[in-house]
Protein backbone atom coordinates (compact mmCIF):
# COMPACT_ATOMS: atom_id res chain seq x y z
CA UNK A 1 0.00 0.00 0.00
CA UNK A 2 1.28 3.25 -1.06
CA UNK A 3 1.75 6.24 1.82
CA UNK A 4 -0.80 8.57 -0.04
CA UNK A 5 -3.25 5.04 0.38
CA UNK A 6 -2.27 4.97 3.99
CA UNK A 7 -2.50 9.16 4.54
CA UNK A 8 -6.12 8.52 3.13
CA UNK A 9 -7.50 5.61 5.07
CA UNK A 10 -6.19 7.65 8.11
CA UNK A 11 -7.88 10.64 7.01
CA UNK A 12 -11.32 8.82 6.18
CA UNK A 13 -11.02 7.09 9.89
CA UNK A 14 -10.50 10.81 11.29
CA UNK A 15 -13.78 12.17 9.99
CA UNK A 16 -15.65 8.91 10.74
CA UNK A 17 -14.16 9.48 14.71
CA UNK A 18 -14.95 12.80 14.16
CA UNK A 19 -18.27 12.10 13.14
CA UNK A 20 -19.07 10.07 16.01
CA UNK A 21 -17.45 12.94 18.35
CA UNK A 22 -20.10 15.67 17.00
CA UNK A 23 -22.91 12.83 17.34
CA UNK A 24 -22.01 12.20 20.50
CA UNK A 25 -21.99 15.79 22.12
CA UNK A 26 -24.93 16.25 20.70
CA UNK A 27 -26.74 13.74 22.19
CA UNK A 28 -25.83 15.27 25.47
CA UNK A 29 -26.71 18.40 24.52
CA UNK A 30 -30.47 17.37 24.06
CA UNK A 31 -29.97 15.99 26.89
CA UNK A 32 -28.29 18.99 28.99
CA UNK A 33 -26.29 17.57 31.41
CA UNK A 34 -22.56 18.45 31.53
CA UNK A 35 -21.32 15.23 30.79
CA UNK A 36 -18.66 14.51 34.00
CA UNK A 37 -21.46 15.24 35.93
CA UNK A 38 -23.91 12.91 34.43
CA UNK A 39 -24.89 10.23 36.70
CA UNK A 40 -24.92 7.68 34.17
CA UNK A 41 -21.31 8.35 33.77
CA UNK A 42 -20.32 7.91 37.15
CA UNK A 43 -19.29 4.00 37.67
CA UNK A 44 -17.07 4.19 34.51
CA UNK A 45 -15.33 7.41 35.95
CA UNK A 46 -14.50 5.93 38.83
CA UNK A 47 -13.11 2.72 37.00
CA UNK A 48 -11.18 5.23 34.97
CA UNK A 49 -10.15 7.17 38.23
CA UNK A 50 -9.07 4.24 39.86
CA UNK A 51 -6.80 3.04 37.19
CA UNK A 52 -5.30 6.43 36.17
CA UNK A 53 -5.11 6.70 39.96
CA UNK A 54 -2.96 3.10 40.18
CA UNK A 55 -0.75 4.01 36.83
CA UNK A 56 0.08 7.31 38.36
CA UNK A 57 0.93 5.65 42.18
CA UNK A 58 2.94 2.79 39.88
CA UNK A 59 4.25 4.93 38.04
CA UNK A 60 5.52 7.56 41.23
CA UNK A 61 6.50 4.20 43.27
CA UNK A 62 8.59 2.20 40.65
CA UNK A 63 10.03 5.54 38.59
CA UNK A 64 9.88 8.74 40.32
CA UNK A 65 10.64 8.68 43.80
CA UNK A 66 13.68 6.53 43.34
CA UNK A 67 14.97 8.92 40.91
CA UNK A 68 13.74 11.25 43.33
CA UNK A 69 15.44 9.35 45.95
CA UNK A 70 18.84 8.53 44.01
CA UNK A 71 19.05 12.88 42.99
CA UNK A 72 18.19 13.75 46.55
CA UNK A 73 21.30 10.93 48.03
CA UNK A 74 23.45 11.79 45.11
CA UNK A 75 22.93 15.80 45.86
CA UNK A 76 23.44 14.81 49.60
CA UNK A 77 26.65 12.89 48.90
CA UNK A 78 28.13 16.04 46.83
CA UNK A 79 27.58 18.35 49.22
CA UNK A 80 28.88 15.95 52.22
CA UNK A 81 31.86 15.82 49.81
CA UNK A 82 32.13 19.24 48.86
CA UNK A 83 31.86 19.98 53.00
CA UNK A 84 34.51 18.19 53.45
CA UNK A 85 36.46 19.17 50.25
CA UNK A 86 36.20 22.61 52.29
CA UNK A 87 37.37 21.61 55.58
CA UNK A 88 40.38 20.17 54.46
CA UNK A 89 41.03 22.98 51.99
CA UNK A 90 40.46 25.13 55.11
CA UNK A 91 42.88 23.05 56.73
CA UNK A 92 45.38 23.76 53.97
CA UNK A 93 44.72 27.23 53.82
CA UNK A 94 45.82 26.74 57.51
CA UNK A 95 48.48 25.23 57.70
CA UNK A 96 49.79 27.47 54.27
CA UNK A 97 48.99 30.83 56.46
CA UNK A 98 51.09 29.42 59.75
CA UNK A 99 53.99 27.85 56.87
CA UNK A 100 54.00 31.69 55.48
CA UNK A 101 54.33 33.05 59.19
CA UNK A 102 57.06 31.04 59.53
CA UNK A 103 58.81 31.52 56.90
CA UNK A 104 58.31 35.64 57.52
CA UNK A 105 59.92 35.40 60.64
CA UNK A 106 62.88 33.17 59.99
CA UNK A 107 63.39 35.97 57.11
CA UNK A 108 62.81 38.70 59.59
CA UNK A 109 65.55 36.66 61.91
CA UNK A 110 67.67 36.45 58.77
CA UNK A 111 67.49 39.40 57.88
CA UNK A 112 68.14 40.80 61.25
CA UNK A 113 71.53 38.70 62.05
CA UNK A 114 72.36 39.71 58.76
CA UNK A 115 72.06 43.50 59.76
CA UNK A 116 73.38 42.96 62.92
CA UNK A 117 76.66 41.10 61.23
CA UNK A 118 76.92 43.84 58.53
CA UNK A 119 76.74 46.32 61.73
CA UNK A 120 79.53 44.33 63.67
CA UNK A 121 81.90 44.07 60.68
CA UNK A 122 81.68 47.78 59.68
CA UNK A 123 82.01 49.09 63.69
CA UNK A 124 84.94 46.48 63.77
CA UNK A 125 85.72 48.20 60.24
CA UNK A 126 85.46 51.78 61.51
CA UNK A 127 86.99 51.00 64.98
CA UNK A 128 90.19 49.81 62.85
CA UNK A 129 90.06 52.44 61.05
CA UNK A 130 89.79 55.17 63.60
CA UNK A 131 92.61 53.13 65.57
CA UNK A 132 94.85 53.24 62.32
CA UNK A 133 94.05 57.06 61.83
CA UNK A 134 94.83 57.86 65.87
CA UNK A 135 97.80 56.32 65.77
CA UNK A 136 98.97 58.17 62.24
CA UNK A 137 97.55 61.16 64.38
CA UNK A 138 100.27 60.74 66.82
CA UNK A 139 102.74 60.17 64.91
CA UNK A 140 102.72 62.71 62.85
CA UNK A 141 101.83 65.12 65.93
CA UNK A 142 105.19 63.85 67.18
CA UNK A 143 106.76 64.39 64.41
CA UNK A 144 105.46 68.03 64.41
CA UNK A 145 106.70 68.71 68.17
CA UNK A 146 109.45 66.96 67.39
CA UNK A 147 110.10 69.63 63.92
CA UNK A 148 108.82 72.48 66.24
CA UNK A 149 111.69 71.61 69.32
CA UNK A 150 113.98 71.60 66.24
CA UNK A 151 113.05 74.40 65.03
CA UNK A 152 112.45 76.18 68.45
CA UNK A 153 116.11 74.78 69.52
CA UNK A 154 117.38 76.73 66.48
CA UNK A 155 115.47 79.71 67.24
CA UNK A 156 116.79 79.85 70.39
CA UNK A 157 120.43 79.74 69.28
CA UNK A 158 119.80 82.37 67.03
CA UNK A 159 118.32 84.51 69.80
CA UNK A 160 121.45 85.17 71.30
CA UNK A 161 123.41 86.29 67.75
CA UNK A 162 120.27 88.28 66.65
CA UNK A 163 119.57 89.94 70.50
CA UNK A 164 123.64 90.80 70.34
CA UNK A 165 123.26 91.99 66.98
CA UNK A 166 120.23 94.08 67.66
CA UNK A 167 121.75 95.42 71.14
CA UNK A 168 125.31 95.87 69.29
CA UNK A 169 123.35 98.24 66.63
CA UNK A 170 120.83 99.83 69.52
CA UNK A 171 124.43 101.02 71.52
CA UNK A 172 126.20 101.83 68.47
CA UNK A 173 123.51 104.00 67.53
CA UNK A 174 122.90 105.47 70.80
CA UNK A 175 126.48 106.20 71.61
CA UNK A 176 128.17 105.99 68.19
CA UNK A 177 130.79 104.19 69.43
CA UNK A 178 131.88 100.50 68.40
CA UNK A 179 131.44 97.91 70.14
CA UNK A 180 132.80 94.81 69.31
CA UNK A 181 130.24 91.51 68.60
CA UNK A 182 131.99 89.29 71.74
CA UNK A 183 131.65 92.07 74.06
CA UNK A 184 127.92 92.69 73.46
CA UNK A 185 127.11 88.40 73.46
CA UNK A 186 129.11 88.75 76.86
CA UNK A 187 126.83 91.40 78.24
CA UNK A 188 123.59 90.03 76.97
CA UNK A 189 124.35 86.18 78.24
CA UNK A 190 125.30 88.20 81.86
CA UNK A 191 121.39 89.98 81.64
CA UNK A 192 120.07 87.11 80.04
CA UNK A 193 121.78 84.79 83.43
CA UNK A 194 120.42 87.55 85.88
CA UNK A 195 116.93 88.20 84.16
Amino acid sequence: MSTFATLMAASVAASENAKEAVEHVAEHAESGLFPPLDTATYPSQLFWLAITFGILLFLLARVLLPRLSGILEERSNRIADDLDSAARMGREAEAAGKAYEQSLSDARAKAHNVAETTRASVTAELETEMQAADELAVKQLAQAEAKIQKTRTAALANVDDIASQTAQAVVEHLFTKKFSIASVRKAVKATKATG
